[in-house]
């Protein structure tokens, strides 16, 4: 097990090369408050004078202290180790029994240990200053001498509270974190001295211990100044456990005073002066005291810490060196042949952008969609539910269609619905699904762009100017791929814009739904009827109607061309014109039962009676008047006429000083106000109702030819050209000679981490190479 110290002070050796502590390497931490008889225990340990003296805070950096056992039989052999090692240096100094070495002095050797001193206080004030502060940076000091033990030990700097002279306010926190750092390894050794002229329970160096080690595993007490005590007081209580138990064991040791110091009194006869004063004062625990027995269970304690903790140390070396070596991969080799180097980038670039789109990429992303499965959700979640959020008849009153209607007829006034007015607010209403469809358009052009990041390769970032021209290229290809996609989606909207197909199979009829309109109406007409009460307006037309003569009732009729079945017969969407239709026969005949409240009732088919003319121009006299009423927009009919009131009384034919404006909603050509809002007659709804269910029945065709070209067209145009042609664009825009320099030239970052990852590896595959050659009688 004595082989198993000199292992770990060589992994620390080939660690410091590279400057880390990512290895946590067995070592024992030394750590108490300022003036507690740290530096003069390490001394003794070593047994020559060293380190730094002084009042106040005199250690200033972590001191990484190695010491190696070496005898005269060793110096006498040949070296083993021709690389380097310990026993090369052994051998070269064959002639000296103790000498120092540092590691930020490289080769240089010290035999004078004043020197050592010397150069630990100027390391310590070239990069720490004068001003009493700290620093975390640790002096690597390694002493060969056959008095020690081979250990490895780690000097802190003393614990203190209040900062003294130009030391920083905020002292006491550094210390405490940089104590914490290295006492927080969980393969250190924590050595905690307390001087026995204070109280134990007050000590901060077991404080600090017990946060870190709350079970005491790895906690190992000093109690230093045993003779400096009060008279009267003795520390058995201490040294035996029973005021703070440690479980590693409790060691008092007695130091040099500062009088020794300075006249220079050997360590050996303080170790003789200090075994005479146990033997006088602790008979009984002298011989687990003292500084030699400290020494002993420190290498004890550090050997068997060693063993428990080799088997995790190889692995952890291990799994580094394979990690670094995937690391040095990443960052790849030299570049040699730049031309293949640069087509080999390029095509890698432009199989993972593709794959992205694919779905098939090696490194799929799980926190939110990319690429081509965005692409889906853009045309099938975002577009699609946003052409379904738009109504067919969004935006359009009832007045609108109306005024369309009134538009499309010109002068004359229409007797069926014009098929312009359709036209005209059917597009209308298509123009609406333009705007979110060049949307689409920018939103898979934009998704587009994002895959560039996620196709950002460790070998294309490796050369910045190569990854920044990749982009530029990529995204000029897709600028100029948006005109023409926005220009086909466009395309496609005009497209059912130029023609109105109102022979689609899936387009209803317009008599279908006409005939549909009237029904309802009937089926209105009837429920209000029966809904009307004795003493209604209704009720006295009908009762009026009634008691007039049949005879001519019948002449009436056949004047104007009707008979028994044209009157009950349902009404016809679309009459066909006749010569009655310029006295407004036809209308009547068409209109009759959504513009009269009354109806006449049934009985046989009349003929034509020559001697009825009186009721021949009442009736003709009433057609002209709801004609004329209808031309001015008036929702009037005989429902608004009271009982017994000849239509002729309230007619504009019989009335000539009745002016332009006499209907209530004509068309005002005089400056008073009129209302703009009215009520719509029955056959100005019915017709509003046929519009609007002719342009739901197209528009929702548009709709659906709409949400299934324009993802077909992003396809081919946007997304599909743009892989197909993706390699070949990279290709003859970046591969040039004259460009093969520049854009293969590395970032000084890049370089750096692949020389860091190149010497950690190095460093790693030396420690693993040292750990195997550790052989299990070694441990054991």
């Amino acid at each position: 097990m004595e082989a198993l110290i000199p292992v770990i002070n060589k992994l620390q050796d080939v660690f410091n090369t590279v400057g880390t502590d990512s290895i946590q390497l067995p070592q024992i931490v030394v750590i108490g408050t300022q003036s507690s008889g740290k530096s003069s225990v390490l001394e003794s340990l070593v047994g020559r004078d060293f380190l730094p003296r002084g009042t106040g805070i005199v250690t200033r950096r972590p001191l990484v202290l190695q010491l190696v056992h070496v005898n005269s039989e060793e110096k006498k052999r040949p070296s083993e180790d021709e690389d380097g090692g310990h026993k090369q240096d052994i051998k070269e100094h064959a002639h000296v029994e103790e000498w120092g070495k540092f590691l930020h002095t490289k080769n240089k050797i010290y035999t004078d240990f004043d020197e050592i001193r010397q150069e630990i206080e100027n390391e310590t004030d070239r990069v720490t200053g004068t001003n009493k502060g700290i620093i975390d940076d640790a002096i690597h000091l390694k002493i060969y001498s056959p008095k020690v033990l081979n250990l490895t030990l780690v000097d802190l700097p003393g614990i203190t509270k209040v900062p003294v002279g130009d030391q920083p306010p905020d002292i006491e926190v550094q210390i405490r974190e940089m104590c914490l750092k290295y006492i927080a390894n969980p393969n250190s050794i924590i050595l905690a001295v307390t001087s026995a002229n204070t109280d134990m329970a007050t000590s901060e160096a077991l404080k600090f211990a017990k946060e870190v080690d709350p079970d005491g595993r790895r906690t190992l007490a000093v109690i230093t100044k045993l003779d400096l005590m009060d008279a009267g007081t003795d520390a058995h209580d201490v040294l035996m456990g029973r005021v703070i138990p440690v479980k590693l064991g409790i060691i008092g040791v007695v130091n040099r005073s500062q009088m020794d110091i300075n006249k220079r009194k050997p360590i050996e006869e303080a170790i003789k002066d200090e075994a005479a004063f146990m033997q006088r004062k602790y008979p009984s625990l002298a011989s687990r005291n003292g500084t030699s027995h400290l020494a002993r269970t420190l290498n004890r304690l550090l050997m068997h810490h060693i063993r428990d903790c080799l088997p995790d140390l190889k692995t952890r070396i291990n799994v580094m060196a394979s990690q670094f070596q995937q690391l040095l991969n990443s960052f790849g080799e030299p570049v040699d042949d730049k031309g293949t180097t640069l087509l080999q980038i390029i095509t890698k670039f432009a199989a993972q952008y593709c794959n992205t789109i694919e779905g098939t990429a090696r490194n799929i992303e799980t926190t939110e969609l990319c690429g081509g499965a965005r692409i889906c959700y853009i045309f099938h979640e975002t577009f699609g539910r946003t052409l379904d959020s738009i109504e067919p008849l969004g935006g359009l009153s009832q007045l609108d269609i109306l005024t369309a209607i009134r538009n499309a007829t010109g002068p004359r006034p229409a007797l069926f619905v014009p098929e312009v007015s359709f036209e005209l607010l059917v597009k209308k209403q298509i123009r609406r699904l333009e705007e979110p469809s060049l949307r689409c358009v920018e939103l898979v052009h934009e998704e587009m762009q994002r895959i560039i990041n996620h196709c950002g390769t460790q070998e294309l970032l490796r050369f910045p100017r190569l990854h920044d021209r990749t982009v530029e290229v990529v995204t000029n290809l897709l600028r100029k791929r948006l005109p023409v996609t926005n220009s086909m989606v466009e395309n496609i909207v005009q497209i059912e814009l130029a023609y109105v197909n109102t022979k689609h199979p899936d387009f209803a009829d317009a008599s279908l739904v006409s005939a549909l309109v009237n029904s309802k109406e009937e089926l209105r007409k009837q429920q209000r009827n029966r809904s009307v009460g004795p003493g209604d307006h209704g009720f006295h037309s009908v009762q009026a109607a009634e008691n007039k003569p049949a005879k001519t009732q019948s002449k009436i009729l056949t004047k104007v061309g009707l008979n028994q079945e044209n009157w009950s017969a349902p009404v016809s969407p679309a009459p066909t014109s006749s010569p009655d239709s310029i006295n407004g026969t036809s209308y009547m005949r068409s209109h009759s039962r959504t513009s009269t409240g009354s109806r006449p009732p049934p009985g046989p088919a009349m003929q034509p009676d020559p001697h009825s003319s009186n009721a021949e121009d009442k009736i003709l006299g009433a057609s002209a008047w709801k004609l004329n009423n209808w031309l001015r927009g008036s929702n009037q009919s005989s429902e608004n006429t009271p009982a017994g009131t000849p239509p002729q009384q309230n007619s504009p034919i019989h009335s000539p000083k009745m002016s332009v404006t006499s209907g209530p909603h004509g068309v005002n050509l005089l400056d008073t106000a009129t209302p703009i809002s009215r009520k719509l007659s029955p056959r100005e709804q019915r017709d509003c109702e046929v519009i609007e269910r002719l342009i739901k029945s197209y528009f929702l065709i548009v709709r659906k030819n709409i949400q299934d070209s324009v993802p077909k067209a992003i396809m081919h145009f946007l997304v599909n050209f743009v892989k197909d042609n993706l390699q070949s664009e990279l290709v003859s825009q970046l591969y040039k000679t004259d460009f093969f320099s520049d854009l293969l030239q590395e970032s000084d970052q890049i370089g750096t981490r692949r020389k860091e990852a190149a010497e950690m590896l190095k460093a790693l595959q030396k420690a693993g190479h040292i750990i195997s050659e550790i052989r299990e009688t070694h441990v054991w």
